[in-house]
């Protein structure tokens, strides 16, 4: 892709931002937030230098408008392949999905093949019928009843959701990444997506193995999508690194930041010696 432009309201429909340039990174965020879930790796990614952040929104949040229809999951992987094609093409790129992005990452990596480089899933969904998923009990590492109070009932009500440690660090982060795509997804959209949630064949059944670098990082507390179902990735992607972390719950980057960060820079060491290129 094109190196990022000024004006960001150039960018074509459903690339939110564009940061950098060099190997492009596309970062797919998932159901009711938008981009900005992800810009709270940005900093980090920025320091090698030579990595091309391109931040999607996916149709009905952030400023992407809503599929036509009463689209579902099969619908959205549609979209983004042809999204992806469009702006890069044979290019060569790698992936970072979050929640249902991390689901249609998988989906991209079986459809675009060796062109990915490598792969980050962070609180990925593996199974999207809430039925079949492993899940932990819902647990509070540390709750702040104060906190709560003083966000008032609509904030507290979306942070008390997913937050398993209820800080007023972890709170601003959440305010800042996470609260702005809640506040502005598209309900209509988010339901209709619900009401076909699905795939023909999941990622995690299919056979073939990718040997791309590959980090998925679970929080141990995560009620939404769980942490046990994802090891069952290790089957297709064996030069995986697996993280359950303890302490976190869906928005597993923003709970745990210094770990993955660290977790993050070997799997940029990894693309780099996979793809003969300097990240740093």
């Amino acid at each position: 892709m094109k190196p990022a432009q000024p004006d960001e309201q150039s960018l074509p429909e459903g690339i939110a931002a564009v940061h950098g340039s060099g190997l492009p990174v596309v970062m797919v965020h998932g159901n009711g937030v938008d981009h900005r879930i992800l810009l709270a790796l940005d900093d980090q990614l920025a320091r090698p230098g030579n990595l091309q952040r391109i931040y999607v929104d996916l149709p009905g949040f952030g400023g992407t408008p809503a599929l036509p229809g009463r689209a579902g999951l099969p619908e959205y992987a549609n979209w983004l392949q042809a999204l992806l094609k469009d702006q890069l093409g044979t290019e060569p790129f790698a992936l970072i999905g979050n929640s249902l992005g991390g689901l249609l990452a998988q989906e991209m990596a079986d459809r675009f093949g060796k062109q990915i480089l490598g792969m980050v899933l962070l609180a990925p969904v593996i199974r999207p019928a809430p039925e079949e998923r492993n899940l932990p009990a819902r647990s509070i590492v540390h709750e702040d009843e104060v906190l709560l109070e003083e966000l008032g009932n609509i904030n507290a009500g979306h942070y008390a959701q997913t937050s398993v440690i209820q800080t007023r660090a972890n709170w601003e982060q959440f305010e800042r990444h996470v609260l702005p795509g809640v506040l502005s997804a598209d309900l209509r959209a988010m339901a209709h997506l619900s009401q076909r949630y699905y795939l023909d064949t999941l990622p995690v059944d299919r056979k073939h193995v990718w040997t791309m670098p590959v980090l998925i990082a679970c929080g141990m507390q995560d009620h939404i999508v769980g942490f046990k179902d994802a090891k069952a990735l290790l089957e297709r992607y064996p030069n995986a690194s697996f993280l359950e972390l303890e302490h976190a719950g869906h928005n597993v980057h923003i709970d745990q930041p210094e770990i993955l960060a660290q977790a993050l820079d070997r799997w940029l060491d990894s693309v780099r010696l996979a793809t003969g290129s300097a990240t740093n």
